[in-house]
């Protein structure tokens, strides 16, 4: 491996994790602090909450996805003579799996959402799946960052191996 691309592990490790993060926390504030007002939505107040918010958020985390494929290709490549190699393989797994998740499973209601809804019980319908959905999403987002955590600390403790 060149040199370069030695010198490019620990930033793009970091880059990945940030990102990573980020899903990690767009899900958990979802969990926490959004769902939890969802009987309070009415077909008269529920796009406020729920439309301009998932339009930002999907074209941010859209492209930032792209940022983690990166990511996680050249960190595959520079891990690939290392037993740590198969942590960004899991991870290239779980964010396709929670990507298709959303683009197959989520989007749809995202998109009845912004068309407009106008009966009640349709919207708590799509609220219910939306949630539930979001929460499996949330569940992957969390097992990518925490199969990243495990990473960051087999480095720190095979630093502290070779460290007297």
């Amino acid at each position: 491996m060149s040199a370069f691309l030695q010198r490019l592990r620990v930033p793009n490790a970091a880059l990945l994790f940030a990102c990573l993060s980020m899903y990690f926390g767009t899900g958990w504030s979802m969990g926490l602090f959004t769902f939890p007002i969802k009987p309070l939505l009415t077909v008269s107040n529920y796009s406020l909450e729920y439309v301009p918010e998932i339009a930002n958020a999907t074209a941010f985390l859209t492209v930032m996805t792209y940022v983690i494929y990166a990511s996680l290709a050249l960190m595959i490549y520079t891990e690939w003579h290392r037993y740590y190699r198969w942590f960004p393989f899991v991870v290239v797994c779980s964010v396709t799996a929670s990507t298709l998740l959303t683009v197959y499973g989520i989007f749809p209601y995202n998109r009845m959402m912004a068309a407009g809804i106008t009966d009640q019980n349709q919207l708590n319908q799509i609220l219910n799946i939306f949630e539930q959905r979001s929460w499996i999403r949330i569940g992957l987002w969390t097992f990518q960052w925490g199969v990243i955590m495990v990473w960051f600390g087999c480095q720190v403790w095979k630093l502290d191996e070779v460290t007297p």
